[in-house]
């Protein structure tokens, strides 16, 4: 028989590589949690800029603009709302809704 087929020892195999798959999905979810901890607005919005996606941004003067994110600055994003580009400071967006 050969001594690395014993039943012992795949079974232990089995538990190790389980448990194994449990660590690494473990450390992948806590490695996800901390960088959705870091990220910023921006990140966000350079995020719905690559998934082209539909935002509602709500800012501090109570105003809400609908679009898809053109482009994003260091300070600014361009919200364009269908032939209208809007500008808008980072820095007054009060929330963020992407679709």
């Amino acid at each position: 028989m050969d001594p690395l087929r014993h039943p012992d020892l795949e079974r232990l195999g089995r538990v190790l590589r389980d448990r194994l798959d449990e660590t690494l999905d473990a450390e992948q979810q806590a490695a996800l949690a901390a960088s959705r901890r870091r990220r910023t607005l921006r990140d966000r919005l350079l995020d719905a800029d690559d998934r082209t996606e539909q935002v509602l941004v709500s800012t501090s003067d109570g105003h809400f603009y609908r679009g898809t994110v053109e482009a994003v600055g260091v300070d600014h994003v361009v919200i364009l709302d269908g032939d209208i580009e809007r500008f808008i400071a980072i820095a007054h967006i009060v929330a963020l809704e992407a679709r």
